[in-house]
């Protein structure tokens, strides 16, 4: 009774976000807490294990990805602040001049650099009033131009330490694991964002042959970075060469700096490296998530350095933070729904619950186990077409959105017995379809707004790119995490 109990909950909240009547911001907790109303009414848990177990060790489960989430906004605050980012993607559309393929690229991958460490509303905002006018002066279509913003934020949401954090911390995966079917995922995205650009230009007679160049593939060659700091950590001396260069760059900048203390600012070359210093950090030299978003924050201020620069930098850690709020309370939800399926953490605030029943499995784990396991998926092609087919229900705050009740169904499918990196390939591919198709994402409404369109063109022209996308890194998570001789066939 408990399984299906909690199974109808989820059914219920998943509806009531769809049907917008609830946020997701109040239906994760409320979820969590019906479910440990059910346990506590069939005699699983007292109301104190509830308590606890649920609420207090729900709240910080994720704890390291929360503050991941405020000094990633902070460091998107600054960015925004000192010019950095308008800078960017000034300054590529000036190279790309008036060839629509090569000016859609290039801004392609400068927003996925942008936002590798940038993100929220706010970001979306500045960076579109930016972009979208040098876009539409070229001609291109309004879904076009917004396409182009959409993939670039996705792309570069790949490349968020802060997004592989939650992974980590939800899934129990290791840094590396997470990173490395990211860049995967990644490299398929940036072929997939190529190809809708140049075929939706065709299709609106706005290719321009002349613009397929050396300098689109060498463009499309700086998505690339990523895959050259992975593979390169194991060369001698290049940590070492890796960390002695940013050391320089940051005593270079903090001088140069302070030798033009007074006088109008002037950003160099190497501030703008500093959306990628995160991800250098923990890429090129294994820098844990939270002292790399603080160093990359201290290398933004040092090599930017000028008068009130502090006044300006407590301005960017308050309104950063304040931008990420949302995102914090709906991890205190997603946590609280974790904890409630797959039973508190062994070292948490609700240890004791081990302790006192050392023998028992978490009621929830015991009870939806054999409701889901004959569901899952045993073969690599079931679970790539079974979930490739399931990719819908990632649109509209569904049961497979992240930011809906995503990881709660993680959650589920952990306790089935899927594999963690499984669960993950399935969360992180259909991930895509969310992030740029999405209506209920308030970029994507904010965008149709702008470009003078609807949310749902938005969907229908970006929809079949991104479900292919989510359906080769199906593909790629069954070739890595289910294993066996039976993988080989999808080869």
């Amino acid at each position: 009774m408990i399984g299906w109990g909690v199974g109808f909950l989820f059914l219920v909240a998943a509806a009531l976000m769809v049907a917008r009547v609830l946020p997701a911001l109040l239906a994760l907790p409320l979820l969590a807490t019906g479910i440990g109303v059910l346990l506590v009414g069939a005699g699983q848990l007292t109301w104190q294990e509830m308590w606890v177990g649920i609420w207090v060790d729900g709240s910080l489960r994720l704890a390291e990805p929360m503050v991941i989430a405020l000094l990633g906004g902070m460091l998107s605050s600054w960015l925004q602040k000192t010019g950095i980012a308008s800078d960017l993607v000034r300054g590529g559309a000036e190279l790309a001049g008036d060839r629509p393929w090569l000016l859609s690229v290039l801004i392609l991958g400068l927003v996925a650099v942008l936002f590798s460490a940038v993100g929220g509303l706010g970001a979306v905002i500045m960076v579109g009033t930016v972009v979208l006018p040098i876009l539409h002066s070229l001609g291109l279509r309004e879904y076009i131009s917004a396409g182009v913003l959409l993939f670039g934020m996705s792309l570069g949401g790949l490349l968020n330490p802060g997004n592989w954090a939650v992974y980590k911390t939800v899934l129990g995966l290791d840094e590396a694991e997470v990173s490395g079917y990211a860049l995967w995922v990644f490299g398929v995205m940036a072929i997939g964002a190529a190809v809708f650009v140049g075929v939706e230009l065709a299709r609106t007679r706005l290719w321009v042959w002349s613009g397929w160049r050396w300098e689109s593939v060498g463009w499309l060659g700086v998505l690339a970075v990523p895959w050259v700091l992975r593979s390169w950590v194991t060369v001698p001396g290049w940590r070492w060469g890796l960390g002695w260069g940013l050391g320089c760059l940051t005593l270079w900048g903090l001088g140069q700096g302070i030798r033009r203390w007074g006088q109008t600012p002037r950003l160099a070359w190497y501030a703008y490296l500093t959306p990628l210093v995160p991800l250098i950090l923990i890429l090129g030299l294994g820098v844990p998530f939270i002292p790399a978003f603080l160093l990359g924050l201290a290398y933004g201020f040092a090599v930017t350095l000028r008068r009130g620069g502090m006044n300006l930098l407590t301005g960017a850690i308050l309104e950063g933070a304040a931008s990420v709020v949302a995102a914090v309370v709906l991890m205190l939800g997603i946590g609280m729904t974790l904890s409630a399926v797959l039973g508190p953490t062994p070292t948490g605030a609700a240890a004791a619950w081990y302790t006192t029943h050392p023998d028992r499995v978490w009621p929830v784990l015991a009870a939806m186990q054999p409701l889901i396991e004959p569901l899952i998926p045993t073969s690599p092609w079931g679970y790539v077409v079974g979930f490739a087919l399931l990719a819908p229900l990632a649109l509209y705050r569904g049961p497979l959105n992240v930011w809906g009740l995503g990881y709660g169904m993680g959650g589920v499918l952990l306790s089935a017995g899927l594999p963690a990196g499984a669960v993950m390939g399935v969360l992180m591919s259909l991930g895509v379809i969310q992030g740029v198709c999405d209506p209920t994402n308030t970029h994507n409404v904010w965008l149709a707004n702008e470009v003078k369109t609807d949310v749902h063109v938005l969907m229908r022209k970006t929809l079949p790119y991104a479900w292919g996308i989510a359906v080769v890194g199906l593909i790629i998570a069954a070739q890595r995490y289910l294993g066996g001789e039976t993988s080989g066939a999808l080869l």
